[in-house]
């Protein structure tokens, strides 16, 4: 299958891009079993029950949209041409991510199997030590 990761933002398979919106990020869920590809070992009770789940980051949504508190004014109504802004999520692509599995919403994208999970619902991320450094 023709399918790639495109950083920040989406996934494309077959001449289609798959675009993640908001706080959201896209994840490749792990099979379901004690021990992650990246070495974490998930207690039993977690496991059995489903309640957390781990899987590889391929997207991320562009953050909270947020405003400046500048912009407000006594219409608050009327949409002026600024230019959006947003809080980042910390997630990003290649992460693995441990996260609520009942927040996930289960979706499939040319016969893949993904997760569309929100930022809050993710416990911890695991980020390789030299691309921590890439982002500072």
């Amino acid at each position: 299958m023709n399918e790639r990761a495109s950083g920040t933002g989406g996934t494309e398979a077959g001449g289609k891009r798959l675009i993640v919106v908001g706080d959201r990020v896209l994840i490749e869920p792990e099979a379901g079993e004690g021990r992650s590809k990246v070495g974490l070992y998930l207690p039993a009770s977690a496991v059995d029950k489903q309640s957390v789940q781990g899987g590889r980051v391929l997207a991320t949504g562009p953050g909270t949209p947020i405003g400046a508190p500048t912009e407000l004014s006594d219409e608050p109504w009327k949409i002026d041409g600024g230019e959006a802004r947003y809080l980042p999520v910390q997630a990003r692509t290649g992460d693995f991510a441990i996260f609520f599995r009942k927040a996930g919403v289960e979706i499939s994208f040319e016969g893949t199997d993904y997760l569309v999970v929100p930022q809050a619902a993710i416990l911890v991320l695991v980020r390789e030590a030299e691309r921590e450094l890439e982002g500072f």
